[in-house]
């Protein structure tokens, strides 16, 4: 695996990646990045866009972040960018000053691109976007620029997981690691919990075009995410995340050789007080059924450091 190149580079030999970067922009006239497609003119006003985001992205903060998934952190970190704002409206988010707040400051592409480069100087193995649904475009272009100046390492889309296939196919041959979130199995408690509709829907579909683009999950010698499909699913109480469902969808329709991370450090936060089903931690039992059921659907890497007697805030 030596001899790895991320995706992105191929198209920016070609022009292609010049050519994504312009049809990305012009989506902006009339978003539908993600499952909303609220069709808001966003290069004229944020109004009526629940991201709240305009022409240019809003960025939260960034650094090597060693608390990610294994694969993506080796020994050197993941070179996370933190996106303000976000298409989902969770009730219970764990970092709400963030995605609902939205605590950051705008940053034009050429910053966005020297970001990434700074990251990549201090040795991250990858560069990580955390909530990059709604800012595909605006990443795009810093990618052009990035690529341009010599990047190359690989890239993570890690996202909530309502994410519009439009969007999506954009972004064939440019994200090397996709890590959606699967939240929910039922449409009513992603409604109810996240004040969106069709979630399950929309998120299958996304999970299936990711799949499609990048494959399982393919690592180098040293165990670091080179390509490929990771799936973070949070742990909620009673059963609200509808695991069992999750995990068949992912073993039947998906591979059994998915690398899921079932997350066992949900608490209540932001106003989850306000819903009594989701006002308090998983137990264990619920954590330990959770692994159980993800095991008895046939998946077969499954990160399970989490579900313990600590609980670890992301």
């Amino acid at each position: 695996m030596s001899e790895f190149e991320p995706a992105y580079l191929e198209l920016l030999r070609s022009g292609e990646l010049k050519r994504r970067v312009e049809e990305a922009h012009s989506m902006l006239e009339e978003c539908r990045l993600c499952g909303r497609e609220c069709r808001v003119n966003r290069l004229e006003s944020v109004k009526g866009a629940v991201c709240r985001t305009g022409e240019k992205a809003v960025v939260s903060s960034f650094n090597a972040h060693f608390g990610e998934e294994a694969p993506l952190v080796g020994q050197n970190g993941s070179g996370t960018i933190f996106f303000t704002n976000c298409n989902l409206k969770c009730q219970f988010c764990q970092n709400y000053q963030i995605s609902q707040l939205a605590e950051g400051r705008e940053d034009s592409p050429e910053e966005i691109a020297a970001t990434m480069l700074h990251l990549q100087s201090q040795g991250c193995h990858n560069i990580n976007f955390v909530s990059p649904t709604h800012v595909i475009p605006q990443i795009m272009a810093a990618l052009l620029i990035a690529a341009e100046k010599g990047l190359q390492v690989p890239l993570v889309h890690n996202t909530g997981g309502y994410d519009s296939l439009e969007a999506l196919r954009l972004l064939d041959g440019i994200v090397d690691i996709y890590m959606p979130d699967m939240k929910y199995a039922d449409e009513k408690v992603g409604r109810r919990y996240s004040k969106v509709k069709e979630y399950p829907q929309v998120n299958q579909a996304a999970v299936r075009e990711m799949h499609r683009q990048v494959g399982d999950l393919v690592m180098d010698e040293q165990g670091v995410a080179l390509q490929g499909l990771l799936i973070r699913h949070l742990i909620l109480p009673n059963g609200l995340a509808g695991t069992a469902e999750i995990a068949k969808f992912l073993a039947e329709k998906i591979s059994p050789e998915t690398y899921l991370n079932v997350m066992s450090q949900y608490r209540p936060m932001y106003k989850a007080h306000e819903y009594p089903r989701i006002n308090r931690r998983p137990t264990m039992e619920e954590l330990q059924e959770a692994v159980t059921l993800a095991h008895e659907a046939g998946l077969t890497r499954l990160d399970e450091r989490r579900p313990r007697l600590v609980w670890l805030v992301r």
